[in-house]
């Protein structure tokens, strides 16, 4: 019995070995593995720091941009208010200065019109009844 105690300590040492060796070799796997992703992930921050930097300074370019854009439109909001509003004060002007007087002026026309025509018309009957004065004289009858 000695002789198999003996082999099984035997086994259990050599098994006991191997998997030291094992673990040492996956351990020593293991740290290169982490070296290379270390390496990858340095060379991955100098590659994307740049991007980074020109994402951030194209992102403030644009929001320089919108803030210049924001301003040039409510400006020309103002201009456009200010431009309407001075073309209504513009159009009352016109208005007052022009159409009405000139509606006076068409209205005080139209009347000398009506008196001139009712002038004609108090003359052709003048007429009218003075020749009919006329023909009545030379009538033989």
């Amino acid at each position: 019995m000695n002789g198999w105690s003996e082999g099984f300590l035997g086994v259990i040492a050599v098994a006991t070995l191997v998997m030291a060796l094992i673990q040492v070799g996956a351990i020593i796997f293991a740290a290169r593995l982490a070296r290379q992703v270390q390496q990858v992930v340095a060379s991955i921050q100098l590659e994307i720091r740049p991007l980074i930097a020109r994402a951030t300074a194209v992102a403030d370019e644009a929001s320089r941009t919108a803030t210049l854009a924001t301003a040039q439109a409510e400006k020309i909001d103002r201009l456009v208010t200010e431009l309407a509003r001075r073309v209504d004060d513009t159009a009352a002007v016109i208005q007052e200065a022009v159409i009405t007087p000139a509606r006076e002026g068409l209205a005080i026309v139209a009347a000398v019109r009506a008196g001139l025509a009712a002038l004609r018309g108090l003359r052709d009957l003048r007429q009218r009844t003075g020749r009919a004065e006329d023909e009545d004289a030379l009538f033989i009858g």
